[in-house]
């Protein structure tokens, strides 16, 4: 799988297309199985993350403030955006990008990763836009509401168990609580 980074409004969003089935991300979106997306919830701290300390420096960020800018950033690995958990939400979907094809299956992370407000202001400062058309912030990136189309959700957590995987050390009702236990 071929990673992609996609930022969101206080979610980061990992997507990868299958390079085993398909050539290129554009054939892979319109396609079964076709894209895995990571999605990883950020929340505001006063601690900074790391990964993101070296990817917002003054000298990276000044070249890539629009869509397709590129820069090789060497010794950045991606595997320490990952908040410290193996926990995760698992259900097929579609991808973020109108027209928002199904064939997407999506991994959610049930940790966020911790990010200063400097952090989010510079990910916010970041055009989804070609440097020749208006800015249109990052921030700015939702999309229309999909059909749940009777997803079914898979997860490694186990919501009966008390303790670590409990935020609230006690048993969650998943169909209930899963947005609100993995925003904590």
């Amino acid at each position: 799988m071929a990673p992609l980074l996609f930022v969101c409004l206080f979610q980061v969003q990992l997507i990868h297309y299958n390079q085993d089935l398909y050539a290129n991300y554009s054939e892979a979106a319109k396609s079964p199985h076709g894209i895995a997306v990571v999605s990883i919830f950020i929340k505001l701290s006063e601690n900074s993350n790391a990964f993101l300390n070296r990817m917002l420096n003054r000298d990276t960020i000044t070249r890539i403030n629009y869509k397709h800018d590129a820069f090789l950033l060497m010794g950045l690995n991606i595997a320490d955006l990952y908040p410290d958990t193996i926990r995760y939400i698992t259900y097929e979907g579609s991808i973020t990008i109108p027209p928002c094809y199904e064939t997407s299956t999506w991994i959610l992370i049930n940790k966020p990763v911790y990010v200063t407000q400097m952090q989010m202001h510079s990910l916010r400062l970041l055009s989804q836009n070609e440097p020749y058309k208006i800015f249109l912030s990052m921030s700015d990136n939702t999309r229309p509401a999909q059909p749940l189309l009777q997803r079914c959700i898979r997860t490694n957590i186990n919501f009966n168990k008390q303790g670590r995987d409990c935020p609230n050390n006690r048993a969650l009702r998943p169909q209930y609580r899963v947005n609100q236990w993995l925003l904590k």
